[in-house]
């Protein structure tokens, strides 16, 4: 067993700076291809993956972008958004 498995998950966190942190949970939370019909109008996961996004802006000292996705994930809470139609479908 490596080392790193050995450790306490805290131990394993702390090794991780909080930029890293804030990637992994925008992986962890963003749509994947094979689950974007399925999700797309999901409120909670569309604001989630896109607070998430804002995160890592927000810690990449890009306060512009951080706040259009946390623009963007208020609208999904709020509903003033929605999922635009499939671009595949229709054609």
């Amino acid at each position: 067993m490596s080392q790193s498995t050995q450790l306490p998950k805290t131990s394993q966190l702390d090794e991780l700076s909080t930029l890293e942190l804030a990637q992994a949970l925008m992986e962890r939370l963003s749509i994947s291809p094979n689950d974007w019909h399925r999700l797309k109008s999901n409120r909670n996961s569309r604001a989630s993956e896109q607070a998430a996004a804002a995160l890592v802006f927000l810690l990449k000292n890009q306060p512009a972008e951080a706040l259009a996705r946390l623009q963007q994930a208020s609208g999904w809470l709020d509903r003033s958004i929605s999922a635009p139609p499939c671009p595949s479908h229709g054609k």
